[in-house]
């Protein structure tokens, strides 16, 4: 017997049908969800290149960082002697690199006062020591100055800002500081010897190797200086002057060949001297 059940046809024709209806809906929504609008929100491909921000004073980052449609956050701060103050030392992330709009950049800035260490002792130490151990401690070593002792070179005391510092002081990284160090009883009078025509490194070499320190440095007024490798045309005390261990001795710097309006003056006229006595 044969059992006849259109009905049954007709409802499993239909299921499938909607079966097929609803996987090609789900098919077209899910294409349409991640290929299209999920992309168009997302910005899918396109980026930003982060800017360099190294130097840049804090207060203008906002609004620099606005227009590129990025933002800023301080997630550290540090110090350096190269950069005023408030500005930033370094950034992530780094310049160049590609990222989203609205990227949080987070930057480290220089702080407004540079932190403090401690004086280390230098007292009762030979000079090489002690400018080895204020290099180790961020310190940088100042003027050599030299006082009566039978110890060549041996620390006597040390200085800040042309006072004397005792061990343990606090001093901000980078303090200059200067050395009084024995001279070994050496001579302590003799003549000056020329600096005149000498590099302003090259009078710095030979002071040193003299035992006398650096005094004031001049430059004419209305001496442009830019571009050229100016020498000493002018020192005190003069040459062949006596001077003692440790005296201070002023240079006056210039472009090579210049001659004070005096010296000018003195030349035309011994020129002038001269003219007259060949005519003569």
């Amino acid at each position: 017997m044969k059992l006849n059940l259109p009905f049954l046809k007709d409802t499993l024709g239909s299921l499938l049908l909607n079966l097929g209806i609803a996987i090609g809906l789900l098919a077209f929504l899910s294409i349409f969800y991640f290929y299209i609008y999920l992309p168009s929100s997302t910005n899918h491909g396109e980026t930003i290149t982060v800017p360099d921000l190294e130097g840049m004073q804090m207060d203008d980052l906002d609004d620099f960082l606005s227009n590129h449609d990025l933002r800023f956050e301080m997630n550290d701060s540090s110090y350096s002697e190269d950069y005023p103050p408030l500005t930033v030392l370094q950034q992530f992330p780094k310049p160049g690199s590609k990222v989203k709009e609205n990227r949080k950049i987070y930057v480290t800035i220089n702080r407004v006062t540079p932190p403090t260490v401690p004086m280390p002792e230098l007292v009762d130490r030979s000079r090489i020591n002690a400018e080895v151990v204020l290099k180790s401690n961020e310190l940088r070593r100042g003027q050599i100055i030299l006082a009566p002792s039978p110890f060549l070179n041996l620390v006597k005391e040390m200085r800040y800002l042309g006072k004397p510092i005792t061990a343990g002081t606090r001093v901000p990284k980078g303090a200059v500081i200067d050395l009084v160090v024995g001279d070994g009883y050496g001579k302590s009078d003799f003549r000056i010897g020329s600096l005149i025509g000498d590099s302003y490194e090259t009078a710095l070499f030979k002071l040193q190797g003299w035992n006398l320190h650096l005094g004031l440095v001049e430059i004419p007024v209305g001496v442009d200086t830019t571009g050229t490798s100016p020498v000493v045309f002018k020192q005190y005390p003069d040459v062949n002057e006596m001077v003692r261990v440790g005296d201070p001795v002023d240079i006056w710097l210039a472009p090579p060949g210049y001659q004070e309006p005096d010296d000018i003056d003195n030349q035309q006229e011994d020129e002038e001297q001269n003219e007259e006595n060949e005519i003569n």
